[in-house]
């Protein structure tokens, strides 16, 4: 075959492949047209209608039958045709969009659940009977309707758990697994702000019934002024909402050097978690103006469990403020011995005393314990608690507690500018042995001063973390910067504000 055969053989082949795809484009252009106009013009077939009769069906139409529906080449015809969606999931999907999601969380501290049930924001759902169904064990009700159901003495181990549908509310249909733990783990909760509540939500009546027991702590050498003259203590103050607003700037000036802030209690009767209406606006405004701050909080635990909670609680308060000084469990009786936990035996409430400090250590801070004399001498067993920071209570000229301790309690009439009415005054860091034992400077050293004077004078050396142990007074610029011990280090966790 020569070339030019082979040049018309090509030539003949470009041209009908050419033809063939002018022919499908215009079928495509028209026959579309066509078959369009044709659907339109013909009803769509509502569910349960009655369209569709002889006549349409002898013009050539195809009528669909109930349920059907037909593309006539238009393969978005069924976007249009009702009866395409089937009407009852239709109004589940609609139903559902509008109802709450629910979800759980669960904790374990020791052979016990705690689910709480919360919405998509992560807050509590409450007003509702839930049930809570714990596979294997049985069925639980919240009656209380408070989003929480407690759930002690389970075997530890692993279960799967589960919401009861409800109206109004989408549950998922699948179990959640949790573990329950054999023994108590002294971590922080980290859902545990879901458990506080605030003073406006309690009868304080009746749960902050508050009657401090000195009986043998206190005579008539109680000292209620501001100490002066001191060797190694510092000056202090705790405070609570009791004492109302206050005047740090004022505080500051007349010489406290720091103050330990009530940041919750536990209520005496219903053993809520309550958090003290003046914490944050205390904390805030004590930071602000350079007053060395310590938290505490009054227990009504019963149980380790509960002092974990309670621990977790202020580990929850105090993440975002500066906590320079220890975190203390305030452990005395209620108004006229009728608290939850006034009842207690020694070892129990001991148990308790070191789960609190052992969560709070846990979390970064310094623990300690605060009681008065006779407790620490015939309510717990102090030689358990050596690990510890004290902070006695006794109203005397002169503690006579035989034990150790780092901070003194020694009045709770005293006086201070810039507090309404009266106020309980401390001193902290009470010997040279304790300073070493328990009271590690970590000041910042201060800067070095201009040379004034002579060419080549030096100022006067500064002790290493600056802090002179001869001007630390009360509430002296020298004075001791935080409690924390080579044992306990920095009270300031690593995430805490600066």
């Amino acid at each position: 075959m020569d070339y030019k055969l082979i040049r018309r053989t090509i030539i003949v082949c470009s041209l009908s492949v050419l033809a063939i795809l002018g022919i499908v484009l215009w079928m495509n252009r028209y026959g579309g047209f066509a078959a369009e106009h044709q659907s339109t013009s013909a009803h769509v077939p509502q569910r349960g209608g009655t369209e569709g009769t002889q006549s349409d069906a002898a013009q050539g139409t195809r009528v669909p039958n109930e349920g059907e529906f037909t593309l006539n080449g238009d393969t978005r015809a069924f976007l249009r045709d009702e009866s395409f969606w089937d009407d009852e999931p239709r109004r589940e999907i609609a139903a559902d969009s509008h109802a709450v999601r629910l979800s759980l969380i669960a904790t374990s501290v020791q052979r016990d659940l705690r689910l709480q049930i919360v919405d998509a924001d992560g807050a509590l759902v409450t007003g509702e009977p839930f049930f809570i169904e714990v596979e294997g064990v049985g069925s639980y009700k919240d009656l209380d309707r408070d989003g929480i159901v407690y759930i002690r003495d389970l075997s530890a181990g692993d279960y799967r758990v589960s919401v009861a549908p409800i109206e109004g509310y989408h549950v998922s249909t699948s179990y959640m697994n949790v573990h329950v733990n054999d023994k108590v783990e002294y971590k922080a909760i980290p859902d545990i702000d879901l458990l506080i509540v605030s003073e406006d939500e309690i009868d304080k009546r009746i749960e902050e019934a508050q009657e401090r027991e000195m009986s043998g702590d206190r005579d008539d050498t109680e000292h209620t002024e501001l100490l002066t003259g001191l060797d190694m203590a510092v000056m202090g103050m705790d405070i609570s909402s009791f004492n109302g607003e206050i005047d740090w700037e004022k505080v500051k000036e007349q010489g406290i050097g720091f103050v330990i802030i009530r940041c919750g209690y536990r209520g005496y009767t219903s053993g809520a978690l309550v958090e003290d209406a003046c914490f944050v606006r205390n904390i805030s405004e004590a930071n602000q103006a350079g007053v060395r701050v310590g938290v505490y909080f009054f227990t009504q635990a019963v149980n380790e469990v509960e002092a974990v909670e309670e621990a977790s609680m202020v580990v929850t308060l105090c993440r975002d403020y500066r906590v320079q000084l220890p975190v203390f469990i305030d452990t005395e009786t209620a108004a006229r011995g009728e608290g939850r936990a006034d009842g207690l035996d020694v070892q129990t409430r001991t148990l308790v005393l070191k789960a609190f400090c052992e969560t709070i250590e846990s979390a970064g801070y310094r623990a300690g314990v605060y009681a008065s004399k006779n407790w620490f001498y015939e309510r717990v067993d102090a030689s358990q608690l050596t690990d510890y920071l004290t902070w006695l209570a006794e109203y005397k000229d002169k503690p006579t507690y035989e034990g150790s301790f780092q901070f003194w309690q020694y009045t709770s009439h005293g006086y201070v500018n810039g507090v309404t009415g009266r106020v309980d005054l401390n001193l902290g860091n009470l010997s040279l042995s304790n300073l070493g034992e328990v009271w590690r400077v970590d000041d910042e050293p201060e800067p070095e001063a201009e040379v004034v004077g002579e060419e080549g004078a030096q100022p006067d050396a500064v002790p290493e973390g600056g802090t002179n142990p001869e001007n630390a007074d009360a509430g002296g610029e020298n004075a001791p910067e935080n409690a924390g011990g080579e044992a306990g280090g920095n009270a300031v966790p690593p995430e805490a504000g600066t």
